[in-house]
C-alpha cells in the first residue's frame, strides 16, 4: 500500500492525455457537419448566381442595346451621315448611309452585327409607325419604344428623342 500512496493523481483509470495530443486527433463530428453545410451553401449560391436567368439575360441584352443605340446616335452626329438600326429575328445590325446606299459598318467593332443569345421578339413603337430607327445629324430625334420579349419575359427600351435610353420592365 505504501507504494500506491507515492503516486499522485492515480485514480486507477486511464491517465489523461496532454492537450496537444487531444487537439491533433481531428475534427469533431459537429465541426465536420458545420464545414459540410457551409460548403453546400456556398456551392448553391455560386451555382445560382453563375447561371443567368431569362430575365437577367434579356435585361443585359436590353442594356447593351440601349448603350449601342446611344453610340449609334453619337456616331451619326460625328460622321454627319445617318445611321440605321435594323432588327431581325436572329439579332440586329447598324447600317451607315454612304454613297446613296445603306452599308454595314465595317470599321466599328462596337456597332457590328449582333445575334440574340436566345430567341427574342422585338417590336418598335414610333409615332410614324415605322419599324426601323434612324439617327441623323439632328440633336433631337423622334421618341420611340422598343418592346423586347423572350418567352413570358418582357422589357421596354424607351428613348426620349434627346439621347436618353432607359430599360424598364
Amino acid at each position: 500500500m505504501g507504494s500506491l500512496s507515492g503516486q499522485q493523481g492515480f485514480s486507477g483509470g486511464a491517465r489523461p492525455q496532454p492537450k496537444s495530443l487531444r487537439a491533433a486527433t481531428g475534427l469533431t463530428l459537429i465541426e465536420l457537419l458545420v464545414v459540410l453545410v457551409l460548403i453546400g451553401v456556398l456551392a448553391g449560391v455560386v451555382s445560382v448566381s453563375g447561371v443567368p436567368g431569362t430575365r437577367s439575360g434579356l435585361a443585359q441584352e436590353a442594356d447593351r442595346l440601349a448603350q449601342l443605340l446611344g453610340l449609334a446616335r453619337e456616331e451619326a452626329q460625328v460622321r454627319g451621315v445617318p445611321v440605321r438600326f435594323e432588327p431581325s429575328e436572329e439579332g440586329y445590325r447598324f447600317l451607315l448611309f454612304r454613297d446613296r446606299e445603306w452599308r454595314m459598318l465595317q470599321d466599328d467593332t462596337d456597332l457590328r452585327a449582333r445575334r440574340w443569345s436566345q430567341p427574342t421578339e422585338l417590336r418598335i413603337d414610333r409615332p410614324d409607325g415605322a419599324q426601323r430607327i434612324e439617327f441623323g445629324r439632328d440633336a433631337v430625334d423622334a421618341p420611340f419604344t422598343i418592346h423586347l420579349k423572350r418567352g413570358s419575359i418582357q422589357l421596354e427600351l424607351i428613348a426620349n428623342g434627346l439621347g436618353e435610353f432607359r430599360v424598364q420592365p
